[in-house]
């Protein structure tokens, strides 16, 4: 039984809403796309939504139209993507990063206060596999200090904490689209603010710095970060499946925690009572009991037998490029290192039968059972 580690949630709705748009003479800057924002600003609680390529664009867009830029420090988590310190290198700031909570893999909040100086400009907290645990803390945090948050809500599309909707946080949010993702476009990322400068400044980024509708005026150094007709059709689309994509998600999430929660090797997502998340990944850990080097076996095992998985995050600070640039070791950031080497993320997408998910846990379990064997006298 070959299992993927994700797919996309595709219909018939999808397929012949891009087909629709192929029968039009717009494929970009056509109405589509102006549908696809009004739709992802109600979904996140804002006024103003910024269609993009990607959800690096999105974070890159934020970036400048905050005015982060040489000489500023942005803090930021070491635990995620890439893409989330990439953004703050791309306007020549430097990343600071904080170490995370062990139960909601997010920013430790009393640390990213400790991690403020004259030179912080702004915060860019991230919502790691779409739990908001924290975040209204940031938010107060970085008004109280002047500083700009920014909100990676790239994993959490559609969840929300209390009345608050995930991308309703700070200065602005950026959802991402990949197919992995809740929903997708194929590739895309969307901006959402309620600043109407901030929205403006993003839409030109994306378009090459125009600021109008002629074409060859560029007002500003910009990018070509547009997203095309054809992906923000897909999306429109799968926005208008929201709450049958979100309820499949809801529904595999259950059936693995119901099957693994009396598991004693594993440690599963810590849910808070008000946060609904919207489920990008199913994410477990091994506990204390396994060595780090025993995560990468026991995904060798799951992949030999035909399912997908993976090591969701290796740290960024431990990533080639920022130890050449930055001298950042082992031992930085004990908790973010802890964890990443023990995380392990399950096969999870809305399609999933009971049979799979049952299918992955059995195996996983016997995967567990054989490391443990072979450390004689640990347990």
């Amino acid at each position: 039984m070959n299992i993927p580690l994700a797919q996309p949630d595709i219909t018939q709705r999808e397929i012949d809403a891009v087909v629709d748009v192929l029968h039009t003479p717009t494929l970009s800057i056509g109405p589509r796309i102006a549908a696809f924002e009004e739709a992802c600003a109600k979904v996140a609680g804002r006024r103003h939504a910024v269609g993009v390529s990607s959800g690096t664009a999105g974070l890159h867009c934020a970036m400048i139209a905050a005015g982060v830029g040489e000489g500023h420090e942005v803090i930021t988590t070491p635990f995620s993507f890439v893409a989330s310190a990439n953004c703050i290198l791309y306007v020549n700031a430097k990343p600071v990063f904080v170490d995370i909570d062990p139960q909601t893999l997010n920013m430790d909040v009393d640390k990213v206060a400790a991690a403020i100086t004259p030179r912080t400009k702004a915060i860019v907290a991230v919502e790691v596999f779409g739990h908001p645990g924290g975040m209204i803390e940031l938010e107060q945090l970085a008004q109280k200090q002047e500083l700009t948050l920014i909100e990676d809500a790239c994993e959490g599309f559609g969840g929300h904490v209390g009345e608050r909707h995930i991308g309703s946080f700070g200065r602005a949010g950026v959802f991402a689209f990949y197919p992995n993702k809740q929903i997708t476009t194929g590739e895309g990322g969307m901006i959402v603010t309620d600043d109407d400068t901030f929205a403006a400044t993003c839409r030109a980024l994306r378009n090459q710095g125009r600021e109008g509708m002629e074409w060859l005026a560029h007002q500003r150094l910009g990018y070509n970060y547009r997203l095309s007709e054809i992906n923000a059709a897909l999306g429109l689309a799968q926005v208008g499946r929201l709450e049958e994509i979100l309820a499949n998600r809801r529904r595999v999430a259950q059936l693995y925690i119901e099957r693994l929660m009396t598991n004693r090797y594993l440690i599963l997502p810590t849910l808070q009572d008000d946060t609904h998340m919207s489920w990008f990944v199913f994410v477990v850990r091994l506990n204390d009991l396994f060595d780090p080097g025993d995560r990468d076996q026991i995904m060798q095992d799951l992949r030999d037998v035909g399912i997908g998985c993976n090591n969701y995050f290796p740290p960024i600070h431990l990533q080639p490029y920022m130890v050449e640039r930055f001298g950042s070791k082992p031992g930085d950031f004990p908790v973010c290192e802890y964890v990443a080497a023990r995380t392990l993320a399950l096969p999870f997408f809305g399609q999933m039968t009971a049979r799979q998910v049952n299918h992955v846990c059995t195996t996983l379990e016997k995967a567990l059972e054989k490391t443990l064997v072979g450390k004689k006298g640990r347990f």
